[in-house]
């Protein structure tokens, strides 16, 4: 029997390229960097799937191909504010995501970046690394306190969840939680967590901000300058969704005129390019892009796309279709 053509935008871990070639005629970009619109566009046109991720803009331009022969993009991650699905349904092609399997890592990664700008490692490393430590006195980059304080989540889907629940049994932090959809009680009632209606509301409240919410036109730059301004001067905003939900330079402007206190950022408009002025703010931490970049992790999402696949092939509606 002839097996289904997939293109692997990007490369994967070696164990899932594998898998994906027991079963299907396979082809790797060897390059391992984007795909430009015309590859990605003759993709469309002669494989029966591709498989994208967050760094394929797939836009309706793009999906604007006659007749294509693929009929399912399997994206390699749960975010899918890179795909116009509007566009994807009217060319006949099915999008799935990889949700629930990315969940911790995402949050562990999170809850590192509240600690390394709290207590702010990321100087400490440049400053012992450049030879510039003098050693121990009581003043030197005295940081803040985690264990204790507030933390509030915009977003309270499946990461932001397990988010409250390393904070509040780890850290004995206290949760404030807000969500564009309904939540669960049960949900908040793990961390005794507080549901309030509005953004404003958590920002005012919080000391540690966390944003877990969708990217996407409806969350382009949520974070904007009025509402940085309400967050609390000693606070901290912590990022590891999407760059658009954030204006950059307006968080830039609260980093430097003391607004805020600081910002642990893993994500970023424009990727990998990243505004230069974040750059020159130290009480920033700026890590790329590693919400789900561990071993365990990436694998369980290659399996994901496999599983996603074959419901697809084998006529049955995949597990995770989004469009």
């Amino acid at each position: 029997m002839t097996k289904q053509k997939i293109l692997i935008s990007r490369r994967w871990p070696e164990a899932i390229e594998a898998k994906l070639q027991e079963d299907y005629d396979v082809t790797l970009n060897q390059s391992d960097t984007p795909l430009a619109v015309e590859e990605f566009q003759s993709a469309l046109a002669n494989y029966d799937a591709v498989c994208p991720t967050v760094t394929d803009k797939i836009t309706a331009e793009l999906l604007d191909v006659p007749s294509p022969r693929c009929k399912i993009l399997g994206n390699y991650g749960v975010g899918f504010s890179h795909i116009d699905l509007d566009a994807a349904k009217k060319a006949g092609i099915t999008v799935t995501n990889t949700p629930e399997v990315l969940s911790d890592c995402t949050a562990d990664l999170a809850m590192a970046l509240i600690l390394m700008v709290a207590r702010r490692a990321s100087e400490g490393e440049r400053e012992v690394r450049a030879s510039d430590w003098t050693g121990w006195r009581p003043t030197h980059m005295v940081g803040t306190k985690v264990t204790g304080k507030t933390l509030g989540i915009i977003g309270f889907g499946r990461i932001g969840q397990k988010m409250a629940r390393k904070c509040h049994f780890g850290f004995d932090m206290k949760i404030v939680a807000q969500d564009a959809y309904p939540v669960k009680p049960e949900a908040l009632a793990e961390t005794n967590a507080t549901l309030v209606d509005t953004i404003e509301e958590v920002l005012q409240q919080a000391d540690f901000v966390s944003l877990h919410c969708p990217g996407g036109d409806e969350n382009y730059h949520l974070i904007n300058a009025d509402r940085l301004k309400l967050m609390k001067q000693n606070g901290f905003l912590i990022n590891t969704a999407r760059g658009e939900v954030y204006d950059a330079d307006a968080l830039v402007d609260a980093l430097q005129s003391g607004t805020i206190m600081g910002a642990g950022l893993d994500v970023y408009e424009g990727e990998p390019n990243i505004n230069p002025r974040l750059k020159e703010c130290e009480n920033a931490v700026l890590l790329p892009h590693l919400g789900s970049a561990t071993l365990e992790t990436r694998e369980a999402m290659g399996n994901r796309v496999l599983d996603n696949l074959a419901d697809f092939f084998g006529g049955r509606e995949p597990r995770d279709k989004v469009a």
